[in-house]
């Protein structure tokens, strides 16, 4: 937001972290846990099995801290990444599906519920996020759009999307690496004009 905000930002949290100062992932946890948690509730539709994957994925980015390359992405979707991955295996391990993608909004993944203790600041920083990955996939053809989420919010493998479209494997495997190539391209982007 401002450049002479007091909080740190993510990627020195992260550094902390990755050298052993709890006090970084504190901080992380606070700033991220309603949207990890909401994040898990929409894909495996469980509140207390979202606290479970919410606590494991804050242990994993602890564990994995040492990994994260700014360069790469921001931390916010590094976290994502690691939540969708621990859900999509819960949903895989009951045998069941996720809700379908055309009752969620993208930009509701980060919303989580209005939360009257948050600050001002906080409050805007996650709209502006909802905002950005909302443009994001507005940037995408109706296509990729529409394989990113039966991926995400779904859990369909490539194979399982490509019989429920009734494409090519290969046509879904280009419209997804290519959708995830603009996404990136489009959220680094964004994040670096924001610093």
């Amino acid at each position: 937001m401002d450049a002479d905000r007091r909080d740190p930002p993510d990627g020195e949290l992260v550094r902390r972290m990755s050298e052993g100062d709890v006090s970084a992932l504190e901080e992380l946890y606070s700033r991220y846990a309603r949207a990890v948690y909401s994040f898990a509730v929409r894909i495996v539709g469980d509140g207390l099995v979202a606290e479970e994957i919410l606590q494991e994925a804050f242990t994993r980015a602890w564990q994995q801290s040492g990994r994260f390359e700014l360069a790469r992405g921001s931390f916010a979707s590094w976290l994502l990444s690691i939540t969708h991955n621990l859900a999509i295996d819960e949903l895989r391990r009951r045998q069941r599906r996720p809700q379908r993608a055309s009752t969620v909004d993208i930009t509701d993944v980060l919303r989580g519920e209005v939360d009257v203790s948050a600050d001002v600041e906080e409050a805007a920083e996650m709209s502006e996020l909802r905002a950005l990955i909302r443009a994001a996939m507005d940037q995408l053809p109706a296509p990729q759009q529409r394989v990113i989420e039966l991926a995400y919010f779904e859990g369909l493998t490539q194979r399982e999307i490509s019989a429920t479209l009734n494409e090519p494997l290969g046509t879904v495997k280009t419209r997804m690496r290519l959708a995830m190539q603009k996404l990136k391209d489009f959220l680094g982007t964004e994040e670096g004009a924001r610093h």
